[in-house]
């Protein structure tokens, strides 16, 4: 691999990182994110003849903390700044790049602050410490991104504005931003396993991401939730290998091959459902791990008890009655009894705002019109799909379906 090729690399693995350590040492997202870019700069002009550090991290963070200060000396109006920037990280010293695997969850429970809207902290979050776009973070959010934009931009101005501390809060304060924080990492991992554009399925490293934050987040406050999203991430990214083949297309759990799936992960995902299953009350990604379990550990989907996931399903709408949760229940009753029952069910989504714009939800209805026997009614539903999705592999899965319809 030539430099170029592992300084790419390095950016896919590390920006986040560096960017949040960053935030935490110049007190400024947008600062911090122009500072890293020009590190990043700085290292293709000179690694290539200097040799890649021993800590490329380290060697950005360092760099990029330099620009970052110089930028604020160059600033007339930057008097404020400086004074606050210097209570905590004097411009005389460098960095604590010690640290920098703790900067990405200080960050996350920054921007979780009880002080900013709870769709403000989420949006805030995703866009500026976990590096999603605007497109990516409205997408999970079920928004548009115009208005995903503006609650990024507010949220900003009121850290700015509120001097809200970059650190983790003390224990009695890890409560009321606990389960924002768990969200965060929720959707992060969520667009790692199922990009919402791009011509991959499978964002291995952002997956990866947010598997590390909640083992972190594990260690810093044990509990059952933690524990629970920490199993269903596990059991969900043990299937990776099976979800897309070698030349890129699309595979679905009902034809995946289960030989590929990392059964040691699976294991280990087990595991930490069953420690959170013995902490009371039983939460959502508790639930949702249970039922990644029952998929994890059966054979086949003919084997796949679709009544104890329907009524999983049905648990944990009672909690989180979203339409994602419906649809969700909607197929598992379908694969339980038949698929007009299942239809039933998505009929009474289609009020719904949110869903409308929903891919993955007249990607249900459309299979589910396809195994009652109604092709013209699947094929509209198909085509409404293929319109809202920008990941490639869905792209020409949907597109595959269609001919496949033609064909039938």
């Amino acid at each position: 691999m030539d430099t170029e090729s592992q300084i790419n690399d390095i950016y896919h693995r590390q920006s986040r990182r560096v960017q949040a350590t960053l935030i935490r040492a110049l007190g400024d997202f947008d600062l911090a994110e122009e500072a890293m870019q020009e590190a990043f700069t700085a290292a293709i002009q000179q690694w290539p003849e200097q040799g890649i550090p021993d800590n490329p991290a380290a060697w950005l963070i360092k760099t990029g903390h330099r620009r970052g200060i110089d930028h604020i000396r160059r600033c007339q109006t930057a008097s404020h700044n400086l004074s606050r920037l210097a209570e905590d990280t004097p411009v005389t010293s460098e960095p604590d790049t010690n640290h920098i695997d703790d900067d990405l969850l200080r960050l996350i429970f920054t921007c979780c602050h009880p002080a900013l809207a709870v769709e403000a902290q989420l949006a805030l979050t995703l866009r500026e410490i976990c590096g999603l776009t605007t497109e990516q973070v409205a997408s999970a959010l079920l928004q548009k991104p115009a208005t995903t934009a503006q609650r990024i931009v507010r949220a900003k101005r009121k850290i700015r504005e509120a001097n809200i501390p970059y650190e983790v809060p003390e224990r009695r304060e890890l409560p009321e931003r606990l389960k924002s924080v768990l969200k965060v990492i929720y959707l992060i991992f969520n667009e790692g396993y199922s990009s919402s554009e791009g011509d991959t399925v499978v964002n291995v490293s952002l997956a990866g991401e947010a598997i590390r934050l909640a083992r972190l987040l594990a260690r810093l406050l044990p509990g059952g939730e933690i524990f629970g999203l920490l199993a269903l991430m596990l059991l969900h990214d043990s299937r990776r290998n099976a979800r897309q083949d070698e030349s890129g297309a699309l595979i679905t759990l009902e034809e995946q091959d289960r030989e590929l799936w990392d059964h040691e992960q699976i294991s280990t995902g087990l595991a930490w459902l069953e420690q959170a299953l013995r902490l009371t009350p039983t939460g959502p990604y508790t639930l949702q791990a249970s039922i990644a379990a029952v998929h994890a550990e059966a054979t086949s989907t003919e084997q796949t008890d679709w009544g104890r996931i329907a009524r999983l399903y049905e648990a944990l709408y009672r909690q989180m009655p979203s339409p994602v949760i419906a649809l969700n229940r909607a197929v598992a009753v379908a694969m339980r009894d038949t698929p007009e029952d299942g239809l039933k069910l998505l009929d009474q989504l289609a009020g719904h705002k949110a869903i409308q714009n929903y891919y993955l939800f007249h990607a249900a209805r459309a299979d589910l019109f396809r195994r009652s026997g109604d092709l013209p009614a699947a094929r509209i539903a198909y085509q409404q799909a293929l319109a809202l999705t920008q990941q490639g592999p869905e792209q020409r899965f949907l597109s595959q379906r269609l001919t496949d319809l033609d064909n039938a």
